[in-house]
């Protein structure tokens, strides 16, 4: 979240990009033929992210590759499961596989240049009498396997594929990166821009901010934080339901020993419908500060709190 690696365009994105911040070069050469991966492409990375979260949480051996229901795929990123979603989900799994990334890495003073891409490895399967989508098969870079391993990943609100701007999107990115649970965190739009990857001019990049900002204070459509610009400086601080979901301690326990059983599931998808319970899943481990006596009623009662403070939607 860090480094704006994804367009922020929905056009077809065929300019390569570059980004610099403190030590750390990135160059994006886009996919010849399908451009540049976008913020929307990034859904896929997130969903699958979340299952060998989910798996590892669960103490399951996770790899680079990975099987996962179609039609759940598109459900859960918010897409259409018609006929043109084949056509749709194969041309974003191109641009994550041809969309190659070259960057420095410096650690402990030494410095190692890297080209790494999204994914290495893409299938789907279809049911051939009916061009019915069953499942996505994907070979993940290994950089973000490794981010799995190190729990280096941070979960992200299901309204997140609500957003339909891409600056949104970036926003609660950033957000979610950098304030946290703090009480507010600021930055201005100079610094802002670059951070998004945003091409647009100083000017038209402020009235986008000010529009996404205005909405958010008239209809808080904004997932976990709320956004205030102020002058030249983008205030960000979090909504109490965030803050509340969490409580006060996120202190990690030793997760992958406490174990759920295998119709938990089905009860949590009644008391929080329309959520990914895997992902509610990993929300629970990361918050619990202890491990309870009744793991599948602590679970349960997780996602019955989690679905009455943000909404069943």
């Amino acid at each position: 979240m860090e480094h704006p690696l994804f367009s922020l365009s929905v056009k077809k994105d065929l300019a390569p990009f570059e980004y610099e911040q403190g030590n750390v070069k990135v160059k994006i050469t886009p996919a010849a033929t399908e451009g540049r991966a976008n913020v929307f492409d990034r859904d896929i990375l997130i969903y699958v992210l979340s299952q060998l979260m989910a798996a590892k949480n669960d103490g399951q051996e996770i790899g680079r590759r990975v099987r996962i229901s179609a039609h759940d795929l598109l459900k859960a990123t918010n897409r259409h499961t018609t006929g043109q979603a084949y056509a749709t989900l194969r041309r974003a799994l191109t641009r994550l596989q041809f969309t190659q990334i070259e960057t420095n890495i410096h650690d402990h003073g030494l410095g190692e240049w890297r080209s790494i891409s999204f994914i290495t490895d893409a299938r789907i399967v279809k049911e051939d009498s009916t061009g019915r989508l069953l499942s996505v098969e994907l070979e993940m870079g290994d950089w973000l396997v490794k981010a799995i391993e190190n729990k280096n990943v941070l979960t992200l609100h299901k309204a997140y594929f609500q957003l339909r701007k891409p600056l949104e999107r970036r926003l609660y990115e950033l957000a979610r990166k950098h304030c946290g649970r703090q009480d507010v965190w600021r930055i201005g739009l100079d610094k802002l821009q670059h951070k998004t990857g945003s091409t647009s001019p100083a000017k038209e990049f402020k009235r986008l901010v000010k529009v996404i900002c205005k909405a958010d204070e008239e209809l808080a459509h904004m997932p976990d934080y709320c956004f205030r610009l102020q002058h030249d400086v983008l205030e960000v601080s979090p909504k109490p339901e965030f803050l509340d979901v969490y409580a006060e301690s996120t202190t990690p326990v030793a997760a992958n020993s406490i174990h759920l059983s295998a119709d938990v599931y089905e009860k949590a998808r009644e008391v929080a419908p329309t959520w990914d319970v895997h992902f509610l899943e990993q929300e629970w481990r990361m918050w619990i500060d202890e491990p309870p006596q009744h793991p599948d009623a602590a679970f349960i009662g997780f996602c019955r709190k989690w679905a009455a403070r943000r909404g069943k939607a």
